[in-house]
């Protein structure tokens, strides 16, 4: 599998697992909170709305228009530290973000 077609499937991974978490949101935020210049918009949005809006779009962009991918990716510590009260719960998303952290971060 090449590593488009890997994050391509690991993205629906992560979507699914947003969703079954009750994390996905049908509202698309303003365009000015999604314009935010902090890291993961942290002032405007929550993780899983960067997730959803930021994250997974901006990847699905690049995979769409076949554009160089990231080569450095590290979100899944920050999931782990927005969701450190319930880290039982949400173990398959911290796993799928590991998994794509590996994949973009991979030499």
């Amino acid at each position: 599998m090449t590593k488009a077609i890997t994050l391509a499937s690991l993205l629906m991974d992560l979507q699914l697992l947003l969703r079954q978490l009750g994390h996905w949101q049908a509202e698309r935020p303003s365009a000015q909170a999604l314009a935010s210049q902090q890291p993961f918009c942290v002032d405007t949005l929550s993780f899983p709305q960067w997730l959803q809006f930021i994250f997974i779009e901006r990847l699905q962009l690049l995979l769409d228009q076949q554009l160089a991918l990231p080569t450095s990716c590290q979100v899944c510590p920050m999931a782990e530290q927005y969701f450190n009260q319930d880290l039982v719960r949400v173990q398959e998303l911290l796993a799928c973000l590991q998994q794509i952290d590996r994949l973009l971060s991979a030499a």
